[in-house]
């Protein structure tokens, strides 16, 4: 196993795991954003009035992209799995 492989692995392996994480955390940051400005507009400063549309909001991006990402940690899994021979021997 060469140093450029590890690499090659580590990289494909960061680009899953920001494809996978980037749905949840647009949603998150939209979510906030709206429900900041929302505050700031009517001076509620209510914790859980930021916290509840956020958890609904990123339950509903995973109900919806759930399925995508999924197929995604999977097809990553299974490719890694197969490469195992070629980068033993």
């Amino acid at each position: 196993m060469t140093p450029e492989n590890v690499m090659t692995i580590g990289r494909h392996a960061l680009e899953v795991t920001l494809l996978l994480s980037a749905p949840m955390l647009v949603v998150a940051l939209v979510t906030g954003l709206l429900i900041g400005v929302f505050q700031a507009a009517t001076q509620i400063n209510e914790m859980t009035l930021s916290f509840i549309p956020k958890l609904v909001a990123m339950a509903a991006t995973l109900t919806l992209a759930g399925p995508w990402m999924l197929k995604l940690i999977v097809g990553y899994t299974r490719e890694l799995f197969e490469s195992i021979p070629g980068l033993v021997g």
